[in-house]
């Protein structure tokens, strides 16, 4: 066997056994296959395709290329959630105290953000001293603590994924389905969680632009978690506009500071609700989606989710005074209004546009080692649905750059205003789960 082979026979849109794509997975993490072949080979992927049986066996080679984390010693059931990306996502800042507070464990890695904000890290180490290192004792011992911990994705898990990605990052293969499926679950698989929650999204400010592909996408991945014997499931939502009202790394920490009062915006509530239900049902601490609702808002109105999360951010080294009081957060440099110049209803957002403008104003990274300014963001003042009057400020800038006046005009074109209001869908679709006894879908709408 050898590596020109198994390309041909790909080129060929023919079906690669368990041995073949074992063998290019394993000789290319170790160096032995050359960068030219394997982009060749993702390209006649991308081209051809993967069958459901050639995913799976990706999935585990990749799975197993590295490190698997060994969470055996967290006692109690574990979980871990999994979003594809979108504009003003905080989600894991507030869902994850909140279900930790009714028993899940959570014991997540996450990474950091290329593009339009900060990741989930580069939110978290915007609060002085946070510390999203820990070694595999200290992650354990401080989720069987406080049944929370969060830090960066480890440099010895999925090392054929980091390679593949960034190959596919310059051979224009990102867009193939299989490659994406098993790039996510192969990481969330060998990163050792009984039940995951994976947030599929759609629309203009998302990877997969329609609901179609994130369904297509959503399936794909849950039926590969539930092959490995995973809890997994899949729930699709709308980012045909940001999430909550804040863009920006400060800026969405104070968000999610608001949303663990019960100050947030409704769809950022809404999504978390929504997330924590399922995550609870998975875990089996719930049989009942709206008894598991009122008990996450319950984690509210105490304050244990606000307090799980203080305890959360203090054993990871960082200052608890600005969770306490916001207002110690440095504010941006330079700030500016920008006014509606007609009356009518919000009718259309340009999503991506909104969260690369926030890139712009220095809240994301261009290149990798692009330092990120914390101040930096966007405050939306009106979100999709909502009336506007002439001269009604639809948003503010927030940014540490000088001379950025010309952006306050051109934003503007990020938003349209129309005559009629319109119906605005709800921020999760649908939860898709896989019944292995019937060997189907099972779609829940959350409507």
């Amino acid at each position: 066997m050898t590596m020109v082979d198994i390309i041909e026979k790909k080129k060929q849109g023919l079906e690669l056994s368990k041995e073949e794509i074992e063998y290019w997975i394993h000789s290319y993490s170790i160096g032995d296959t050359p960068d030219y072949q394997s982009a060749a080979m993702l390209m006649a992927i991308r081209l051809n395709g993967m069958t459901k049986e050639e995913t799976f066996h990706m999935t585990e080679s990749m799975m197993h290329s590295g490190e698997m984390l060994d969470l055996s010693g967290i006692k109690g059931v574990k979980a871990d959630k999994h979003s594809t990306g979108g504009v003003g996502d905080k989600t894991s800042m507030v869902l994850c105290p909140m279900v930790a507070s009714l028993g899940i464990k959570i014991a997540k890695m996450s990474g950091r953000g290329l593009g339009f904000t900060g990741g989930t890290l580069d939110k978290l180490e915007s609060i002085p001293g946070m510390s999203v290192t820990l070694t595999p004792e200290q992650f354990i011992r401080q989720v069987n603590s406080i049944g929370i911990a969060i830090i960066g994705q480890s440099d010895k898990i999925d090392i054929a994924d980091k390679k593949l990605y960034a190959l596919r990052d310059v051979t224009a293969t990102v867009d193939s389905m299989p490659l994406i499926a098993s790039s996510i679950m192969s990481k969330k698989l060998a990163a050792g969680c009984d039940c995951i929650l994976l947030d599929v999204k759609y629309g203009n400010g998302a990877f997969m632009r329609t609901k179609e592909e994130a369904e297509e996408l959503a399936k794909l991945m849950v039926e590969i978690g539930v092959h490995f014997g995973r809890n997994v499931e899949a729930e699709i939502t709308s980012m045909n506009q940001p999430l909550g009202k804040a863009i920006g790394n400060i800026l969405e920490v104070k968000e999610a500071i608001d949303t663990l009062h019960g100050k947030g915006p409704k769809d950022f509530m809404e999504l978390c609700l929504s997330s924590g239900s399922t995550m609870l049902l998975q875990a089996g601490i719930f049989n009942d989606r709206e008894k598991a609702k009122e008990a996450l808002m319950g984690t509210i109105k105490s304050g244990e989710a606000f307090n799980t999360f203080v305890n959360f951010v203090k054993e990871q080294g960082g200052d608890i005074t600005y969770l306490k009081d916001p207002k110690k957060f440095p504010n941006a440099l330079y700030i500016y209004s920008v006014r509606s110049i007609k009356s009518g209803y919000v009718t259309y957002i340009n999503t991506m546009e909104m969260g690369l403008d926030s890139m712009r104003l220095g809240a994301g990274r261009e290149k990798k080692d692009d330092i990120i300014d914390m101040t930096a963001g966007i405050v939306l003042n009106k979100k999709l649905g909502e009336q506007v009057n002439k001269g009604d400020v639809l948003m503010t800038l927030y940014t540490e750059k000088a001379n950025m006046q010309g952006m306050v005009s051109s934003v503007l074109n990020n938003f349209e205003i129309g005559e009629e209001p319109i119906d605005v869908p709800p921020v999760v679709e649908e939860i898709i789960s896989y019944n292995q006894k019937t060997e189907e879908f099972e779609i829940e709408r959350e409507y």
